[in-house]
């Protein structure tokens, strides 16, 4: 079995902090993480059956949406999951070749595909799901953090993120060391009551979720009018009325 050096109190972790009260289940995410993966480091991420009932394949960010609550308080919640890079990862301790490991310098959790025997230990110890089975190179795959966007000096600065976080038109993904208690999502968590998944089992997922807030039960809360003002027809507004209707034909 594999052993892993635990991360000492501010050292570097890398991850991410997905609110939930701002996703919109878009998938976005998950389809810019395949493109970009199925041609990076861990490429090529295979599917089976595209177009079939029974479509399958290999993706590392999943978003499954759930009804919460009940009445007025209801709402719908999508919950993106990928692998959490924990502190105390079972499928690194598991893996009987070393080939899932857990990097010291950022605390990113990879696997090396030259080692990987295919024996799916680490999927059956991860409580997440988070493990990826591709059936054609016989290898676990998984979210590597897009570890050749972040580290690759040929992007701008701003570009050198996950893809998940680069395409999200809702802000609802945020990278960054969660190791270090002042950085940007660290605050972030601890503002908003960032909080682990299933904490319980001891694992110390890396990646938090921000909770979803109460349901929005009116258009003042969300800074929209309560009604809009009738278009004025006269002078200035009249005559942009007129240009309108006369461009569009």
């Amino acid at each position: 079995m594999t052993s892993y050096v635990s991360p000492a109190t501010g050292q570097k972790q890398l991850g991410l902090v997905i609110d939930l009260d701002t996703c919109v289940g878009c998938h976005a995410c998950a389809v810019n993480c395949k493109e970009w993966n199925t041609g990076g480091h861990s490429a090529p991420l295979p599917d089976y059956a595209p177009y079939a009932a029974d479509a399958s394949g290999v993706w590392f960010n999943r978003i499954h949406s759930f009804e919460a609550g009940e009445g007025d308080d209801s709402r719908t919640v999508h919950f993106p999951k990928s692998c959490l890079h924990c502190a105390e990862p079972a499928c690194v301790e598991v893996c009987p070749t070393g080939a899932s490991y857990k990097r010291e310098e950022d605390g990113i959790v990879l696997v090396n595909a030259d080692t990987c025997i295919g024996c799916k230990l680490c999927s059956w110890a991860c409580p997440y799901g988070a493990r990826e089975f591709d059936e054609d190179a016989g290898v676990m795959k998984k979210c590597t953090l897009c570890i050749d966007r972040i580290y690759n000096d040929n992007l701008d600065e701003v570009d050198r993120v996950p893809a998940c976080v680069s395409t999200c038109p809702a802000s609802a993904r945020h990278f960054g060391d969660l190791g270090d208690p002042n950085s940007t999502v660290s605050r972030l968590v601890a503002e908003r009551g960032g909080f682990d998944l299933m904490p319980e089992l001891g694992y110390k997922p890396i990646n938090k979720y921000l909770p979803a807030r109460a349901a929005r039960k009116t258009a003042g809360c969300t800074g929209a009018p309560a009604a809009l003002e009738p278009a004025g027809v006269d002078g200035a507004k009249g005559l942009l009325r007129w240009l309108d209707r006369a461009l569009s034909r």
